[in-house]
Protein backbone atom coordinates (compact mmCIF):
# COMPACT_ATOMS: atom_id res chain seq x y z
CA UNK A 1 0.00 0.00 0.00
CA UNK A 2 1.38 3.45 -0.82
CA UNK A 3 2.66 5.52 2.11
CA UNK A 4 0.02 8.28 1.67
CA UNK A 5 -2.73 5.66 1.75
CA UNK A 6 -1.37 4.33 5.06
CA UNK A 7 -1.34 7.84 6.52
CA UNK A 8 -4.93 8.55 5.44
CA UNK A 9 -6.24 5.25 6.75
CA UNK A 10 -4.50 5.51 10.13
CA UNK A 11 -5.56 9.15 10.52
CA UNK A 12 -9.20 8.19 9.93
CA UNK A 13 -8.96 5.37 12.48
CA UNK A 14 -7.35 7.68 15.02
CA UNK A 15 -10.12 10.27 14.71
CA UNK A 16 -12.70 7.59 15.46
CA UNK A 17 -10.81 5.97 18.35
CA UNK A 18 -9.01 8.88 20.02
CA UNK A 19 -11.74 9.87 22.50
CA UNK A 20 -12.30 6.27 23.62
CA UNK A 21 -8.65 5.33 24.30
CA UNK A 22 -6.73 5.97 27.48
CA UNK A 23 -3.02 6.69 27.39
CA UNK A 24 -1.88 3.03 27.57
CA UNK A 25 -4.43 1.79 25.01
CA UNK A 26 -3.55 4.63 22.62
CA UNK A 27 0.14 3.74 22.90
CA UNK A 28 -0.50 0.06 22.18
CA UNK A 29 -2.87 0.78 19.27
CA UNK A 30 -0.30 3.11 17.66
CA UNK A 31 2.40 0.46 18.12
CA UNK A 32 0.19 -2.16 16.45
CA UNK A 33 -0.41 0.11 13.44
CA UNK A 34 3.29 0.91 13.17
CA UNK A 35 4.19 -2.80 13.14
CA UNK A 36 1.51 -3.45 10.50
CA UNK A 37 3.02 -0.79 8.25
CA UNK A 38 6.43 -2.45 8.32
CA UNK A 39 9.60 -0.44 7.60
CA UNK A 40 9.04 3.26 8.43
CA UNK A 41 5.82 2.48 10.27
CA UNK A 42 6.68 4.63 13.29
CA UNK A 43 7.14 7.70 11.07
CA UNK A 44 3.87 7.00 9.22
CA UNK A 45 1.87 6.70 12.50
CA UNK A 46 3.52 9.85 13.88
CA UNK A 47 2.53 11.79 10.76
CA UNK A 48 -1.06 10.47 10.92
CA UNK A 49 -1.67 10.94 14.67
CA UNK A 50 0.85 13.47 15.95
CA UNK A 51 2.06 11.00 18.61
CA UNK A 52 5.77 11.17 19.43
CA UNK A 53 8.24 8.57 18.13
CA UNK A 54 9.23 7.68 21.70
CA UNK A 55 5.61 7.02 22.64
CA UNK A 56 5.16 4.58 19.77
CA UNK A 57 8.50 2.89 20.50
CA UNK A 58 7.46 2.50 24.16
CA UNK A 59 4.24 0.87 22.99
CA UNK A 60 6.15 -1.56 20.77
CA UNK A 61 8.45 -2.49 23.67
CA UNK A 62 5.47 -3.12 25.95
CA UNK A 63 3.78 -5.31 23.30
CA UNK A 64 6.97 -7.38 22.92
CA UNK A 65 7.26 -7.70 26.69
CA UNK A 66 3.65 -8.90 26.91
CA UNK A 67 4.23 -11.39 24.09
CA UNK A 68 7.33 -12.95 25.64
CA UNK A 69 6.19 -12.62 29.27
CA UNK A 70 8.90 -10.17 30.30
CA UNK A 71 6.54 -7.35 31.33
CA UNK A 72 5.73 -6.94 35.02
CA UNK A 73 1.98 -6.35 35.60
CA UNK A 74 0.90 -2.78 36.46
CA UNK A 75 -0.85 -1.93 39.71
CA UNK A 76 -4.64 -1.84 39.53
CA UNK A 77 -5.96 1.36 38.00
CA UNK A 78 -2.61 2.48 36.56
CA UNK A 79 -1.90 3.04 32.85
CA UNK A 80 1.86 3.57 33.21
CA UNK A 81 4.54 2.48 35.66
CA UNK A 82 5.26 4.62 38.71
CA UNK A 83 7.61 7.42 37.80
CA UNK A 84 6.74 7.30 34.13
CA UNK A 85 6.17 10.45 32.10
CA UNK A 86 7.71 13.89 32.33
CA UNK A 87 8.29 15.17 35.84
CA UNK A 88 6.38 18.23 36.97
CA UNK A 89 8.26 21.50 36.88
CA UNK A 90 7.62 21.99 40.60
CA UNK A 91 9.33 18.63 41.29
CA UNK A 92 12.41 19.57 39.30
CA UNK A 93 12.41 23.09 40.81
CA UNK A 94 11.25 22.71 44.45
CA UNK A 95 11.60 26.42 45.37
CA UNK A 96 9.55 27.66 42.41
CA UNK A 97 6.16 27.82 44.16
CA UNK A 98 7.49 29.53 47.29
CA UNK A 99 9.35 32.15 45.23
CA UNK A 100 6.24 32.70 43.10
CA UNK A 101 4.11 33.21 46.22
CA UNK A 102 6.56 35.78 47.58
CA UNK A 103 6.45 37.74 44.34
CA UNK A 104 2.67 37.80 44.02
CA UNK A 105 2.05 38.81 47.62
CA UNK A 106 5.27 40.57 48.68
CA UNK A 107 3.74 42.61 51.49
CA UNK A 108 2.78 39.64 53.68
CA UNK A 109 4.91 36.71 52.49
CA UNK A 110 8.11 38.10 51.05
CA UNK A 111 10.21 41.20 50.69
CA UNK A 112 8.08 44.34 51.27
CA UNK A 113 10.42 46.22 48.93
CA UNK A 114 10.00 43.75 46.05
CA UNK A 115 10.01 45.44 42.63
CA UNK A 116 6.70 43.79 41.76
CA UNK A 117 5.02 45.55 44.66
CA UNK A 118 5.26 48.78 42.69
CA UNK A 119 4.31 47.45 39.24
CA UNK A 120 1.37 45.77 37.55
CA UNK A 121 1.65 42.06 38.30
CA UNK A 122 1.20 40.63 34.80
CA UNK A 123 2.18 37.05 33.88
CA UNK A 124 5.06 38.36 31.76
CA UNK A 125 6.54 40.48 34.55
CA UNK A 126 6.20 37.69 37.10
CA UNK A 127 7.91 35.29 34.69
CA UNK A 128 10.76 37.79 34.17
CA UNK A 129 11.19 38.17 37.94
CA UNK A 130 11.33 34.38 38.39
CA UNK A 131 13.80 34.01 35.53
CA UNK A 132 16.03 36.55 37.28
CA UNK A 133 16.01 34.11 40.23
CA UNK A 134 17.26 31.31 37.92
CA UNK A 135 13.85 29.65 37.45
CA UNK A 136 13.02 28.37 33.94
CA UNK A 137 9.39 29.43 33.41
CA UNK A 138 7.25 31.08 30.74
CA UNK A 139 4.28 33.45 31.23
CA UNK A 140 1.89 30.58 30.36
CA UNK A 141 3.49 28.37 33.00
CA UNK A 142 3.17 31.16 35.55
CA UNK A 143 -0.53 31.43 34.73
CA UNK A 144 -1.09 27.69 35.25
CA UNK A 145 0.84 27.67 38.54
CA UNK A 146 -1.07 30.67 39.87
CA UNK A 147 -4.36 28.98 39.02
CA UNK A 148 -3.38 25.86 40.97
CA UNK A 149 -2.46 28.10 43.93
CA UNK A 150 -5.88 29.77 43.97
CA UNK A 151 -4.95 33.04 42.25
CA UNK A 152 -6.90 34.66 39.41
CA UNK A 153 -7.07 38.01 37.64
CA UNK A 154 -8.94 40.43 39.92
CA UNK A 155 -10.07 44.01 39.61
CA UNK A 156 -10.51 46.47 42.47
CA UNK A 157 -13.82 46.23 44.30
CA UNK A 158 -15.40 49.31 45.86
CA UNK A 159 -16.31 48.41 49.42
CA UNK A 160 -14.85 50.70 52.07
CA UNK A 161 -16.30 54.18 52.53
CA UNK A 162 -14.79 55.06 55.87
CA UNK A 163 -14.99 54.06 59.49
CA UNK A 164 -18.21 52.26 60.40
CA UNK A 165 -20.41 54.10 62.89
CA UNK A 166 -21.50 52.01 65.91
CA UNK A 167 -25.16 52.98 65.33
CA UNK A 168 -25.08 52.22 61.62
CA UNK A 169 -27.46 49.26 61.83
CA UNK A 170 -29.67 51.13 64.26
CA UNK A 171 -30.05 53.99 61.76
CA UNK A 172 -30.89 51.53 58.99
CA UNK A 173 -33.63 50.05 61.15
CA UNK A 174 -34.89 53.54 62.00
CA UNK A 175 -35.05 54.53 58.32
CA UNK A 176 -36.84 51.29 57.41
CA UNK A 177 -39.42 51.78 60.17
CA UNK A 178 -39.99 55.42 59.21
CA UNK A 179 -40.42 54.58 55.52
CA UNK A 180 -42.85 51.78 56.37
CA UNK A 181 -44.88 54.09 58.59
CA UNK A 182 -45.18 56.69 55.82
CA UNK A 183 -46.18 54.09 53.24
CA UNK A 184 -48.90 52.73 55.50
CA UNK A 185 -50.28 56.26 55.87
CA UNK A 186 -49.90 56.92 52.11
CA UNK A 187 -47.44 59.76 52.67
CA UNK A 188 -44.74 60.33 50.02
CA UNK A 189 -41.19 59.05 50.53
CA UNK A 190 -38.39 60.18 48.23
CA UNK A 191 -34.71 59.29 47.92
CA UNK A 192 -32.51 62.14 46.69
CA UNK A 193 -28.92 62.54 45.51
CA UNK A 194 -26.70 64.18 42.90
CA UNK A 195 -25.47 61.94 40.10
CA UNK A 196 -21.91 62.26 38.81
CA UNK A 197 -21.31 65.40 36.75
CA UNK A 198 -21.06 64.69 33.02
CA UNK A 199 -19.16 66.52 30.28
CA UNK A 200 -21.41 67.80 27.51
CA UNK A 201 -20.00 67.52 24.00
CA UNK A 202 -18.56 64.95 21.62
CA UNK A 203 -16.67 63.10 24.35
CA UNK A 204 -16.15 59.38 24.96
CA UNK A 205 -18.79 57.82 27.20
CA UNK A 206 -18.07 54.51 28.90
CA UNK A 207 -19.70 51.30 27.66
CA UNK A 208 -20.47 49.80 24.25
CA UNK A 209 -23.49 49.55 21.98
CA UNK A 210 -24.25 47.84 18.68
CA UNK A 211 -22.90 49.62 15.59
CA UNK A 212 -22.14 48.46 12.06
CA UNK A 213 -18.89 46.50 12.10
CA UNK A 214 -15.84 48.71 11.56
CA UNK A 215 -17.85 51.91 12.03
CA UNK A 216 -17.42 53.02 15.66
CA UNK A 217 -18.71 56.45 16.67
CA UNK A 218 -15.78 58.85 16.61
CA UNK A 219 -15.33 61.29 19.50
CA UNK A 220 -12.79 63.86 20.68
CA UNK A 221 -9.40 62.55 21.72
CA UNK A 222 -9.12 64.88 24.73
CA UNK A 223 -11.79 65.52 27.36
CA UNK A 224 -11.34 69.28 27.75
CA UNK A 225 -14.45 71.02 29.03
CA UNK A 226 -16.38 72.85 26.32
CA UNK A 227 -16.71 76.42 27.67
CA UNK A 228 -20.07 76.94 25.98
CA UNK A 229 -21.68 73.60 26.83
CA UNK A 230 -19.99 73.03 30.19
CA UNK A 231 -21.11 70.14 32.39
CA UNK A 232 -24.45 68.56 33.24
CA UNK A 233 -25.31 68.24 36.94
CA UNK A 234 -28.15 65.70 37.35
CA UNK A 235 -29.97 65.90 40.70
CA UNK A 236 -32.41 63.04 41.12
CA UNK A 237 -35.59 62.60 43.14
CA UNK A 238 -36.82 58.99 43.34
CA UNK A 239 -40.34 58.18 44.56
CA UNK A 240 -39.86 54.84 46.33
CA UNK A 241 -43.57 53.93 46.47
CA UNK A 242 -44.41 54.82 42.85
CA UNK A 243 -41.08 53.62 41.34
CA UNK A 244 -40.71 56.80 39.36
CA UNK A 245 -38.40 59.76 39.48
CA UNK A 246 -37.50 63.22 38.38
CA UNK A 247 -34.07 64.52 37.38
CA UNK A 248 -33.25 68.22 37.25
CA UNK A 249 -30.19 68.76 35.06
CA UNK A 250 -28.35 71.81 36.33
CA UNK A 251 -25.70 73.76 34.44
CA UNK A 252 -24.24 75.91 37.24
CA UNK A 253 -23.34 74.58 40.72
CA UNK A 254 -24.51 71.72 42.91
CA UNK A 255 -25.70 73.64 45.95
CA UNK A 256 -28.38 73.16 48.61
CA UNK A 257 -30.56 75.68 46.78
CA UNK A 258 -30.28 73.60 43.60
CA UNK A 259 -31.12 70.41 45.53
CA UNK A 260 -34.26 71.85 47.12
CA UNK A 261 -35.29 73.49 43.83
CA UNK A 262 -35.14 70.00 42.26
CA UNK A 263 -37.39 68.60 45.01
CA UNK A 264 -39.80 71.51 44.48
CA UNK A 265 -39.89 70.76 40.73
CA UNK A 266 -40.58 67.07 41.44
CA UNK A 267 -43.50 68.03 43.65
CA UNK A 268 -44.98 70.31 41.00
CA UNK A 269 -44.44 67.83 38.14
CA UNK A 270 -45.23 64.53 39.88
CA UNK A 271 -45.72 64.55 43.64
CA UNK A 272 -48.69 66.90 43.94
CA UNK A 273 -50.88 64.82 41.61
CA UNK A 274 -49.76 61.52 43.17
CA UNK A 275 -50.36 62.60 46.78
CA UNK A 276 -53.17 65.19 46.86
CA UNK A 277 -53.91 64.42 50.54
CA UNK A 278 -50.29 64.49 51.70
CA UNK A 279 -49.56 66.09 55.08
CA UNK A 280 -45.85 65.35 55.21
CA UNK A 281 -42.92 64.41 53.00
CA UNK A 282 -40.12 62.05 54.03
CA UNK A 283 -36.70 62.55 52.42
CA UNK A 284 -33.91 59.95 52.67
CA UNK A 285 -30.52 61.35 51.72
CA UNK A 286 -26.78 60.89 52.07
CA UNK A 287 -24.95 62.60 54.89
CA UNK A 288 -22.84 64.85 52.68
CA UNK A 289 -22.90 67.03 49.59
CA UNK A 290 -25.54 69.62 48.76
CA UNK A 291 -28.08 67.75 50.94
CA UNK A 292 -25.65 66.98 53.77
CA UNK A 293 -26.64 66.77 57.42
CA UNK A 294 -24.18 69.54 58.38
CA UNK A 295 -25.30 71.91 55.61
CA UNK A 296 -27.20 74.81 57.22
CA UNK A 297 -28.41 76.12 53.86
CA UNK A 298 -30.05 72.73 53.17
CA UNK A 299 -32.20 73.11 56.28
CA UNK A 300 -32.98 76.75 55.54
CA UNK A 301 -34.16 75.92 52.01
CA UNK A 302 -36.21 72.94 53.25
CA UNK A 303 -37.92 75.23 55.75
CA UNK A 304 -38.90 77.55 52.91
CA UNK A 305 -40.26 74.57 50.98
CA UNK A 306 -42.25 73.36 54.00
CA UNK A 307 -43.76 76.83 54.40
CA UNK A 308 -44.57 77.05 50.70
CA UNK A 309 -46.18 73.60 50.39
CA UNK A 310 -47.71 73.52 53.89
CA UNK A 311 -46.10 70.12 54.44
CA UNK A 312 -44.10 68.72 57.32
CA UNK A 313 -40.76 67.71 55.84
CA UNK A 314 -38.98 64.85 57.60
CA UNK A 315 -35.38 63.96 56.78
CA UNK A 316 -33.45 60.75 57.49
CA UNK A 317 -29.76 60.76 56.57
CA UNK A 318 -27.81 57.59 55.94
CA UNK A 319 -24.95 57.12 58.42
CA UNK A 320 -21.34 57.83 57.37
CA UNK A 321 -19.85 55.40 54.87
CA UNK A 322 -23.15 54.03 53.55
CA UNK A 323 -24.04 56.28 50.62
CA UNK A 324 -24.34 53.29 48.25
CA UNK A 325 -27.34 52.07 50.24
CA UNK A 326 -29.39 55.03 49.12
CA UNK A 327 -32.29 53.66 47.01
CA UNK A 328 -31.81 56.16 44.20
CA UNK A 329 -28.31 54.82 43.49
CA UNK A 330 -29.30 51.31 42.43
CA UNK A 331 -32.97 51.84 41.52
CA UNK A 332 -32.63 54.89 39.26
CA UNK A 333 -29.10 56.22 38.62
CA UNK A 334 -27.74 52.79 37.62
CA UNK A 335 -30.37 52.46 34.88
CA UNK A 336 -29.70 55.97 33.57
CA UNK A 337 -26.01 55.05 33.23
CA UNK A 338 -26.93 51.87 31.34
CA UNK A 339 -29.27 53.76 29.04
CA UNK A 340 -26.65 56.25 27.85
CA UNK A 341 -23.61 53.96 27.85
CA UNK A 342 -21.51 54.30 24.73
CA UNK A 343 -23.37 57.46 23.62
CA UNK A 344 -21.63 60.85 23.59
CA UNK A 345 -23.69 63.46 25.45
CA UNK A 346 -23.52 65.89 22.55
CA UNK A 347 -25.73 68.63 24.01
CA UNK A 348 -28.13 69.36 26.85
CA UNK A 349 -31.13 68.08 24.89
CA UNK A 350 -29.38 64.73 24.47
CA UNK A 351 -28.83 64.48 28.22
CA UNK A 352 -32.48 65.28 28.97
CA UNK A 353 -33.83 62.84 26.37
CA UNK A 354 -31.60 59.95 27.40
CA UNK A 355 -32.62 60.37 31.04
CA UNK A 356 -36.32 60.74 30.22
CA UNK A 357 -36.32 57.64 27.97
CA UNK A 358 -34.95 55.40 30.70
CA UNK A 359 -37.35 52.53 31.44
CA UNK A 360 -37.08 49.11 33.11
CA UNK A 361 -39.07 45.88 33.08
CA UNK A 362 -40.00 46.58 36.70
CA UNK A 363 -41.91 49.68 35.56
CA UNK A 364 -39.46 52.47 36.40
CA UNK A 365 -40.44 55.77 34.75
CA UNK A 366 -38.26 58.87 34.77
CA UNK A 367 -38.87 62.40 33.60
CA UNK A 368 -36.28 65.14 33.36
CA UNK A 369 -35.89 68.85 32.75
CA UNK A 370 -33.19 71.48 32.41
CA UNK A 371 -32.52 73.88 35.27
CA UNK A 372 -30.85 76.97 33.75
CA UNK A 373 -30.77 78.97 37.00
CA UNK A 374 -27.51 80.09 38.56
CA UNK A 375 -26.75 79.19 42.17
CA UNK A 376 -24.31 81.15 44.25
CA UNK A 377 -21.77 79.19 46.25
CA UNK A 378 -20.29 79.79 49.72
CA UNK A 379 -23.47 81.29 51.17
CA UNK A 380 -23.05 81.67 54.92
CA UNK A 381 -26.10 81.12 57.11
CA UNK A 382 -25.96 83.07 60.40
CA UNK A 383 -27.06 81.48 63.66
CA UNK A 384 -29.91 83.97 63.91
CA UNK A 385 -31.36 82.51 60.69
CA UNK A 386 -31.07 78.98 62.08
CA UNK A 387 -32.96 79.97 65.24
CA UNK A 388 -35.94 81.01 63.12
CA UNK A 389 -36.36 77.49 61.75
CA UNK A 390 -39.23 75.36 63.02
CA UNK A 391 -36.75 72.51 63.37
CA UNK A 392 -37.35 69.47 65.59
CA UNK A 393 -34.64 66.90 66.24
CA UNK A 394 -35.63 63.31 66.95
CA UNK A 395 -34.44 61.52 70.08
CA UNK A 396 -32.44 58.94 68.10
CA UNK A 397 -29.52 60.78 66.47
CA UNK A 398 -31.14 64.16 65.92
CA UNK A 399 -28.26 65.13 63.65
CA UNK A 400 -29.45 62.41 61.24
CA UNK A 401 -33.19 62.49 61.85
CA UNK A 402 -35.20 65.69 62.06
CA UNK A 403 -38.32 67.41 60.76
CA UNK A 404 -39.24 70.91 59.67
CA UNK A 405 -42.80 72.05 60.40
CA UNK A 406 -44.46 74.78 58.33
CA UNK A 407 -44.29 78.19 60.05
CA UNK A 408 -47.44 80.22 60.59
Amino acid sequence: MPRDAWVRMIRQKYRLLDTTLNERARRHWAATEALACGYGGITIVTEATGLAHNTIRAGISELHAQTYGDEKPLSEGRIRRAGGGRKKLTEKDPTLLSDLDKLVDPLTRGDPESDLRWTSKSMGKIAEALQAQQHTVSPDTVGRLLQTQGYSLQSNRKRFEGKQHPDRDGQFRHIAATVKDCHERHQPVISVDTKKKELIGNFKNGGREVERKGSPMEVNVYDFVDKELGKAIPYGVYDILQNEGWVSVGIDHDTAQFAVASIRTWWEKMGKSRYPEAKELLITADGGGSNGRRCKLWKVELQKLADELHLTIRVCHFPPGTSKWNKIEHRMFSFISKNWRGKPLLDRATVINLIAKTRTKAGLRIDAGLDTNTYRTKIKVPDTEMKKLNLHLEEFHGEWNYRLEPRG
